[in-house]
């Protein structure tokens, strides 16, 4: 059964760097702070949940995603991101309906498994 994309209640795209990469994380955070209306989460030094890299995520609305995931497109300084919707499936949002901007890195798909079975 497919999914109505109006179950999708935002969207979320973690940008992952390391200590070499950080700089220019930091400037694609810049970026999207000055141009877009989107949520910025904290800087995670370490991996965390399902994310096997250092990360911040950035939260923004559907509407949206037509402005923000091209931006990310031809400014991401070579760094990977996952861009995934928020539906409620965690484990589905973050693999069978996501997109990987550069490499798709191996998520904790274990950690995800347990967050779906415990909500």
């Amino acid at each position: 059964m497919k999914e109505d994309t109006f179950e999708i209640t935002g969207f979320h795209a973690h940008v992952y760097f390391d200590t070499t990469s950080r700089e220019a994380a930091a400037r694609v955070r810049e970026g999207l702070a000055a141009r877009f209306d989107v949520q910025l989460g904290r800087w995670h030094d370490k991996p965390i949940g399902p994310h096997p890299k250092a990360m911040y995520q950035v939260a923004f609305l559907p509407e949206h995603f037509g402005t923000v995931v091209p931006w990310l497109m031809l400014n991401r300084d070579s760094l990977d991101i996952l861009v995934h919707p928020t539906t409620g499936h965690d484990l589905a949002d973050h693999t069978d309906h996501a997109l990987w901007l550069g490499e798709k890195l191996e998520l904790n798909l274990e950690f995800l498994q347990q967050v779906s079975t415990t909500s």
